[in-house]
């Protein structure tokens, strides 16, 4: 293959690859974007006042789609997009904000530069990665004629323009990273972290002996404390959100176009001289197979339907177990003995004691033997809510499925027959068996589950709209209460939240929420799950919580410090009337646990307490046989005799030390550059007006 003919079809490869890499470090100007695209700018947001346009925004979004399906070959799913966009805004807005720091610090790379990465003995990998044969091998002289290829003038400006920004970069973090160093004593402890192991003897003297009740806590005691503490008490300003939910969900249109496709798909098949697998492998959302069930595996429809079938009939399409529909063709009927039996059920619990709920069962029983209907009376006086509302209806069940005394009752039942109330653990039971199947079912089936419509989730979004508009216009509780729409309550939140208690993540929400007042309507929002509308209902500002209203808190908050100053003093006491012996601690005070550690080190819990930082770093640097002071554990004090400890290894510290400090460097600079660009985030003007555009 001739290059030019090679760099025609490797130019796409090339493209997708500076897709790939473009996310972090390119900079896109909007008259690049504009000219490219041939449309007006219009912004969906800014940073630090240099505008994103929408243009730009997709084209960041399009990049990052195509290179996620070339790494997985799969496109993102459409119920994920929305995060996925959020994912790319958030990589944009810290690439801008890398750009100023770049040009406010004065960093340059010049051409030179460039065209020494390139050119260079190690080229960009993802330059190099094209010219590598079968056997590993770096053609450079192809490198090299594609890359002066006056053909190629576009690819390689692309190409450039990461090396630049990769260049920028690099330089930006060693910037950053000038100031970090590693100390001998760093590497020591670190060393000796990992490769300590422990075993002590230990008495803990726990919180737990000392309850609330012995403490004798006042209300002066509180107050004091609550005073004296302010800073356990600060709240941050805070917001709660009452509203309703639009779910995303298939509507009964959506259920009636999956049912009217399978009565087509069914009207072919018998109409047909095909295999029934032919239709199963074209309709059939689930693979092919031919499986054997008992009643207790269908739902009520379909075994109505197969116990009224011929072995060869075509049934459906009826509800599936695993939900959507289900088109059935029988191939056979088996006898078994596992019989599975419908019945229905009342229950009686609710009359206090158990001589009340026997006469009360059998005052009903009366009343259905005189002739009152089953169900009727199940709605009324049934106590079991998932069946009463069916009229006591149960649906099919095997043996093993119902508790022992209610089961049997079924299984000895004759059909149709209302039975005397009979005695479980839940209360009194009268029951009718309705239906009972000795048979299993040899099925091939479709299955198609019900999706909801871009229909439909229109139908949902005008629905949300339209209780925005007329809430704020009449009440929001007036027009759900008139909507017969459910309306719920968030739990509180903060600017800086990541998502709302009860709805989700939405930043816009969480603005919206801190933008406006109280009682404020929002307009439509957008979450995972479908299209809320909100109302402000509490504004907490920023101070202390009020003391009246936090008893119970800063009660919680000093029983706890009350019961390790206890659990000190008793440690303290005990240790000096036992001699510092850990030996005859339980000789004068029984209630003290005495045990041992078993080995372990600073990565790992300690076989019989957990992980308790504080009770590992003491240990760390303590000698063997060395008793500690009290330690203010998790639990409680401890008081420990370390009785092993792995001595330090000189060779082994030789061996690992290189290795360690620079595992210990590449930590610092991760953390630095992190904590850096937290940093410049925080401070930054960022305005993100995405909404105006994807209807967050």
């Amino acid at each position: 293959m001739g290059m030019m003919a090679k760099m025609r079809n490797l130019a796409p490869v090339f493209i997708i690859t500076v897709g790939a890499l473009f996310v972090l470090f390119m900079v896109i100007s909007d008259s690049n974007v504009l000219e490219a695209l041939g449309g007006r700018t219009n912004d969906v947001g800014s940073v630090n006042g240099i505008d994103i346009s929408y243009q730009e925004f997709q084209l960041a979004i399009e990049r990052q789609r195509e290179s996620q399906k070339q790494q997985t070959g799969n496109d993102i799913p459409e119920e994920q997009f929305d995060q996925f966009r959020d994912q790319v805004w958030e990589t944009l807005v810290t690439e801008k904000l890398i750009e100023q720091e770049v040009q406010r610090l004065g960093i340059t790379v010049s051409n030179q530069e460039i065209k020494d990465i390139i050119l260079g003995d190690e080229p960009p990998a993802f330059l190099k990665q094209n010219f590598i044969d079968s056997l590993g091998r770096f053609n450079r002289e192809m490198y090299e004629e594609a890359i002066f290829n006056p053909q190629n003038e576009q690819i390689l400006l692309q190409a450039e323009e990461i090396v630049k920004q990769t260049r920028y970069r690099e330089k930006l973090q060693s910037l950053l990273e000038a100031g970090i160093t590693i100390g001998e004593n760093e590497i020591m402890r670190k060393f000796i972290e990992q490769n300590t192991y422990m075993d002590a003897q230990y008495a803990l003297f726990a919180n737990a002996l000392f309850p609330d009740s012995v403490l004798n806590i006042t209300e002066n005691d509180l107050r004091n404390y609550y005073e004296a503490n302010p800073d356990k008490f600060k709240v941050n300003a805070q917001r709660k959100l009452s509203f309703v939910f639009f779910r995303n969900e298939p509507s009964n249109a959506d259920s009636m176009l999956v049912i009217k496709n399978l009565e087509n798909v069914k009207q072919m098949a018998e109409n047909d001289t095909s295999d029934f697998k032919y239709f199963v492998d074209i309709y059939s959302e689930v693979p092919y197979s031919v499986d054997t069930f008992t009643v207790s595996e269908l739902s009520n429809e379909a075994i109505t339907a197969l116990k009224g079938a011929n072995k060869g009939s075509i049934v459906g399409p009826v509800p599936s177990t695993r939900g959507g529909y289900d088109l059935y063709h029988l191939l056979n009927i088996i006898p078994t003995s596992d019989k599975s039996v419908k019945a229905s059920h009342i229950l009686v619990s609710q009359m206090g004691d158990d001589a009340a709920n026997l006469t009360e069962a059998n005052r009903i029983y009366d009343e259905l033997k005189n002739g009152a209907d089953f169900a009727q009376a199940a709605q009324n006086y049934s106590k079991d809510p998932g069946s009463a509302k069916m009229g006591g209806n149960l649906g099919w069940f095997g043996k093993g499925m119902m508790v022992k005394e209610f089961e049997e009752a079924c299984f000895s039942g004759k059909v149709g027959e209302i039975q005397k109330p009979i005695k479980t653990s839940f209360g009194y039971h009268i029951i009718l068996v309705t239906d009972q199947a000795t048979s299993k079912y040899v099925v091939e089936k479709i299955n198609n589950a019900i999706q909801e419509s871009a229909t439909s989730r229109d139908a949902k979004f005008t629905a949300a709209n339209d209780f925005s508009f007329l809430a704020k216009k009449n009440g929001f509780e007036k027009e759900a209460e008139l909507m017969s729409y459910s309306t719920q309550q968030s739990g509180s939140f903060t600017l800086k939240s990541t998502s709302i208690p009860g709805l989700g993540a939405n930043k816009r929400l969480i603005s919206f929420a801190f933008e406006n007042s109280l009682n404020e309507i929002s307009e439509v929002h957008k979450l995972p799950g479908g299209y809320v509308v909100a109302k402000i209902t509490e504004v907490i500002p920023d101070g202390l919580e009020k003391f009246e209203d936090n008893q119970p808190k800063v009660r919680q908050l000093l029983v706890v410090e009350k019961q390790y100053e206890k659990a000190r003093e008793l440690a303290t006491e005990v240790m000096k009337k036992a001699g510092n012996d850990l030996n005859k601690v339980n000789q004068i005070d029984s209630r003290i646990q005495v045990g041992t550690t078993g080995r372990f080190n600073s990565t790992t819990s300690i076989p019989t307490i957990g992980k308790d930082n504080a009770f590992i770093f003491t240990a760390l640097r303590m000698k063997p046989g060395e008793i500690s002071e009290p330690v203010k554990g998790l639990r409680g004090y401890y008081i420990f005799q370390l009785t092993e400890k792995t001595p330090f290894d000189s060779t082994a510290y030789q061996a690992q030390a290189g290795t360690l400090r620079n595992n210990l460097i590449q930590e610092k600079k991760t953390a630095s550059l992190n904590a850096w660009l937290a940093e410049i985030k925080e401070q930054a003007d960022i305005v993100d007006n995405r909404h105006m555009f994807y209807g967050y």
